[in-house]
């Protein structure tokens, strides 16, 4: 199970369970010198994670470039390249473009129309329909309505109250409709994540 933490004390003290630390200036990272460090962020570019970090250094696609910058990337672009162990050069550049899931891409994605504060009206795992509000956008009076491109489950969300700008992706909808898209791991980040447990796996034996 993981449990949020509201420090670096906590989190060492951790006792059968994963401390979740939120750190977005990684400040935890130079007291707990961790031995592996996996950036999967996902920012599209590097916000400052480097080899110096620690013994192995592993950054998930585009942004970043091993050995200079990192040790390994993992590419995440979807297709035969998917998951691939980079040790010399970059994985895929940002497309921009959401991979395809059942004849469907970019109509998977809802983005919000204008800049404001995101207030879900579904939560993830709902059944939706092509039409439904599923999402408000408030920006001082003016309220901003969202509707689902297509039939689907709602697989992702971002938290109420989020102040959001324009474009900003705020969900997607799985036109799968299975349930269990929401709650098991998908093909992508199964690969993904298996790729990591490779290399951290493969390195283990050349820790000191």
């Amino acid at each position: 199970k993981g449990k949020l933490v509201n420090n670096i004390s906590d989190a060492l003290s951790s006792d059968g369970w994963l401390p979740v630390l939120i750190d977005p200036a990684w400040e935890s990272i130079k007291i707990i010198k961790p031995q592996v460090i996996i950036d999967a962020i996902l920012a599209k570019k590097n916000l400052g994670t480097y080899k110096d970090d620690a013994e192995l250094v592993i950054a998930l696609g585009p942004g970043f470039s091993a050995p200079d910058e990192v040790d390994y990337v993992i590419e995440t672009n979807r297709g035969h390249n998917l998951g691939r162990i980079i040790e010399k050069g970059k994985a895929s550049d940002n497309t921009g473009i959401p991979g395809e899931i059942k004849g469907e891409s970019s109509k998977r994605v809802i983005r919000a129309p204008i800049a404001g504060i995101f207030h879900p009206l579904r939560k993830i795992g709902d059944s939706v329909k092509k039409g439904d509000k599923i999402i408000e956008i408030h920006q001082g009076e003016q309220i901003i309505p969202v509707f689902a491109n297509l039939d689907g489950i709602i697989r992702g969300l971002l938290w109420s109250g989020l102040r959001v700008p324009k474009r900003m992706k705020l969900g997607d909808i799985d036109p799968r409709n299975e349930i269990n898209s929401v709650h098991t791991l998908s093909d992508k980040a199964r690969t993904i994540s298996g790729s990591v447990l490779a290399i951290i796996i493969r390195k283990l034996f050349s820790f000191k």
